[in-house]
């Protein structure tokens, strides 16, 4: 039996791989506007396994998969025996055999790389605490929909360095950009994933510096899930790492900025930029539809 294509992190493609898919979600995007038919995947089934609540990731590979003509189920943490102890080796054997596909979404990403490792199909990470390699494919689609080619680009990430802030670290490295990271003391991403970027990468703990000729900017919310005991603390530490129309104009004069959603508006990202005509972050979030449904695509005809 062929070993299935997993995608767990942006390092489970290669560069031309993920341009790949990203000329397919734009072309999966123009039929889509059009109404022309693109179902590529007739028949084809996918269990989306969800222990972190979602809106855009449920609703985006639940109508992709129906869009693409095969259809998902909806399985909760309560409806599963994952919930109930089973190991996840001996789940994935068995949900691996009746699906085609599987996504999931979930807390610790040893658990994802477990379940893949016991899959018989493709494993999708859509979402654990270490990663979020999904958004990133959406983010950088639009990108290259609005700017053209990524590499010698400066990206610079502002606030907490999370699963998001994890995910621009690979795509640097595997695109060609420069990532500028903002973050106070004691909100650093992993050092080892920061070690695997190399050159890639640097910090600047002073907003105003990391901002200063970037290209793209980028933010998150403050306290994730999980997180919401400690909200009043990151906030107190994150609020000068807001990404406002101040830090906007330090950037490149023709410099766009990103939100993964949901936002907290005058947190990290204030409201004049979020309703702005001009803001893409609305484009971003609808082409995390397009961006998966290429990669469902991708993962299944490897």
């Amino acid at each position: 039996m062929t070993t299935p294509r997993h995608f767990l992190t942006l390092n489970d493609l290669s560069r031309d791989e993920v341009l790949s898919v990203l000329t397919r979600a734009s072309e999966l995007k123009r039929l889509h506007r059009e109404g022309k038919p693109h179902a590529s995947l007739p028949g084809k089934v996918m269990a989306m396994i969800f222990s972190k609540a979602s809106t855009r990731t449920r609703v985006s590979f639940e109508a992709g998969m129906t869009q693409l003509g095969g259809s998902a189920m909806f399985l909760s943490s309560g409806d599963t025996q994952m919930g109930r102890g089973e190991p996840i080796g001996d789940t994935a054997k068995v949900i691996s055999s009746m699906v085609d596909i599987v996504m999931i979404r979930t807390f610790a990403h040893r658990d994802v790389e477990r379940f893949a490792a016991d899959s018989k199909v493709p494993v999708i990470n859509a979402l654990t605490d270490e990663y979020h390699p999904c958004q990133l494919l959406a983010d950088m689609q639009t990108w290259l929909e609005h700017r053209g080619d990524m590499r010698g680009k400066t990206v610079c990430w502002l606030g907490d360095g999370n699963n998001m802030c994890h995910s621009y670290i690979n795509a640097a490295k595997l695109l060609g950009f420069h990532l500028k990271i903002a973050c106070p003391a004691g909100f650093e991403p992993s050092a080892e994933i920061l070690a695997f970027a190399g050159d890639s990468v640097t910090i600047e703990a002073d907003p105003k510096l990391a901002v200063a000729g970037a290209h793209l900017l980028v933010t998150d919310v403050w306290a994730s899930m999980g997180q919401e005991t400690e909200a009043e603390v990151r906030k107190a530490a994150l609020e000068p790492y807001q990404l406002n129309r101040d830090l906007l104009s330090l950037a490149d004069s023709d410099a766009l900025y990103f939100h993964c959603l949901p936002a907290h508006r005058e947190e990290e990202i204030t409201t004049d930029l979020m309703d702005d005509p001009n803001s893409i972050i609305w484009d971003e979030a609808e082409n995390r539809l397009h961006a998966q449904k290429a990669l469902i695509e991708f993962l299944l005809q490897s």
